[in-house]
């Protein structure tokens, strides 16, 4: 399959990749976009693993209130230049992973943030499923570790499909990022508050209250 210039800006600007990048990548793939922009991300991949053992103590905090005001967040992106943290590609890294948070609220960062009570918990409810469902015993563990994977999909935000591009991962969007900028990113944690939640709200019976209100008048 051939390419043109023009398939080679387009990948360019879905990809953030270098123009030779981008050539090659469809000269490797024989001109097929999609698996192109798949090379590419493997390659983004070993690049960024080389950077992975690098100390990144600089970054931005970055905030995100949704829906008038309802949800709010916090979230904390670090890499390892102030000259980088001041970019705009690494200013718009840290606001689209801050409203992912607001959109996708997920609990954890990563997997490894999961308390195994939790964990345990939710193996515990996967077993039960598995079972329920007639599942034999003897594959039921191999089905909760297989389902444990979209547990963290839901609520590990590195593991979540980044919801203005779900072909990719909010680690791989890092991954990725790392690449480009040339420096190791990495996201150290995050908060988000949902207005009302946790809270048990005031359930008011008209019936109820104004009896009370007759009551009172009669005393």
């Amino acid at each position: 399959m051939s390419f043109t210039a023009k398939d080679v800006m387009t990948l360019r600007q879905r990809t953030g990749a270098g123009m030779m990048d981008c050539k090659n990548a469809l000269t490797e793939t024989n001109g097929d976009m999609e698996k192109a922009i798949d090379y590419l991300r493997e390659k983004g991949i070993a690049k960024a693993a080389k950077k992975a053992g690098r100390i990144a103590a600089e970054g931005l905090v970055d905030s995100y209130i949704h829906m008038n005001g309802t949800i709010g967040v916090l979230v904390e992106v670090n890499c390892e230049t102030d000259f980088v943290a001041r970019g705009d590609q690494f200013k718009a890294l840290v606001h689209d992973i801050a409203m992912h948070i607001a959109a996708a609220k997920p609990e954890y960062l990563a997997p490894e943030d999961v308390p195994a009570s939790v964990l345990e918990h939710e193996k515990e409810i996967l077993r039960a499923q598995a079972l329920a469902e007639g599942k034999p015993a003897a594959i039921v563990e191999r089905m909760v570790e297989g389902r444990i994977k979209s547990y963290y999909e839901d609520n590990c935000l590195l593991n979540q499909k980044f919801v203005k591009d779900p072909s990719k991962t909010i680690n791989q969007l890092v991954v990725e990022a790392t690449a480009q900028i040339g420096e190791k990113i990495s996201v150290r944690r995050f908060v988000c508050f949902v207005m009302g939640e946790g809270l048990e709200k005031k359930s008011e019976n008209l019936a109820d209250e104004v009896a009370a209100q007759v009551a009172k008048m009669k005393a």
